[in-house]
């Protein structure tokens, strides 16, 4: 059976760039990686297809001989250069930590959303207003260290590298190292008030400034208001979300409010307040 056209395979167009091509890929993975399909000899059969495609796309020099000669640059097991498979495992990293839950750096911390009801004069006129706001914050005993005297030392699990590497079947993935969570450092004495999690769960009171003429589904932006970063990484951010209440009276419209007043005939031929 002929072996499809590359492109085609990916489902990109010629000129397609390399995040374009990586997107595509990985959507494919995600969807017939062997380890979601173990019983499904097609969809491995098309996970090896959109790798083989992969490989070759995001190379440079391959993808120059193949968009001049097609398959037949490659027929003879030679011009293989560039990546490789025996880099498979940095090429890949990155998109199957996607797939097997890891991560390759270690993150900030999540973000977070608070829906926020206002009234109609409240979104229009703006205002200030008071939220709580569960979540994990760093602890106040070690500054988000994990650590009573702020001391650390080197991992032992990672050498200091922050990341691990993980064999799934045939590929080998760096994910962030479970003992320091990415850090590359492990407490020596773990902090008391938060057992060296470096977070604890606390409600925070915040004021946010609602501006003027918000609208439903508008949402304000709190940097560095969410979860706190594990290891003293930084915290993610908040996204207050508005929802307008409706009015009794006024209907809104984009920046234009109507409202139905029921007149007689002879007020409305004559004006009447």
């Amino acid at each position: 059976m002929p072996k499809r056209d590359y492109y085609e395979v990916l489902g990109v167009p010629r000129g397609a760039g390399e995040e374009e091509i990586k997107k595509a890929f990985r959507r494919l993975a995600m969807k017939f990686h062997p380890d979601r399909c173990p019983d499904d000899p097609a969809a491995q059969d098309k996970f090896k297809e959109a790798k083989e495609a992969y490989e070759v796309l995001c190379d440079g020099a391959r993808r120059t001989l193949y968009d001049r000669h097609g398959h037949a640059a490659f027929a003879s097991g030679g011009a293989r250069g560039g990546a490789g498979f025996a880099d498979a495992g940095d090429m890949f990293g990155d998109i199957f930590a996607d797939i097997f839950g890891g991560s390759g750096r270690p993150r900030r911390g999540s973000d977070l959303r608070y829906l926020l009801d206002l009234d109609l004069e409240e979104a229009v006129f703006g205002c200030d207003k008071t939220i709580e706001v569960p979540g994990i914050v760093a602890c106040d005993g070690c500054k988000g260290s994990g650590s009573a005297d702020g001391r650390s030392k080197t991992c032992p699990t990672c050498r200091g590298q922050g990341r691990v590497r993980m064999q799934n079947g045939i590929f080998s993935v760096q994910q962030a190292c479970p003992q320091c969570r990415g850090s590359g450092r492990v407490v020596e004495t773990p902090c008391a008030q938060c057992h060296g999690e470096g977070h604890v769960e606390r409600t925070r009171r915040l004021e946010v400034r609602i501006p003027a003429g918000v609208d439903s589904g508008d949402r304000i932006r709190l940097s560095g208001q969410g979860e706190a970063g594990p290891a003293g990484l930084p915290a993610g951010d908040l996204y207050v979300e508005v929802r307008v209440r409706e009015h009794a009276i006024f209907q809104r419209d984009g920046d234009d409010l109507h409202c139905e007043v029921p007149v007689r005939i002879a007020q409305a031929a004559l004006g009447a307040e």
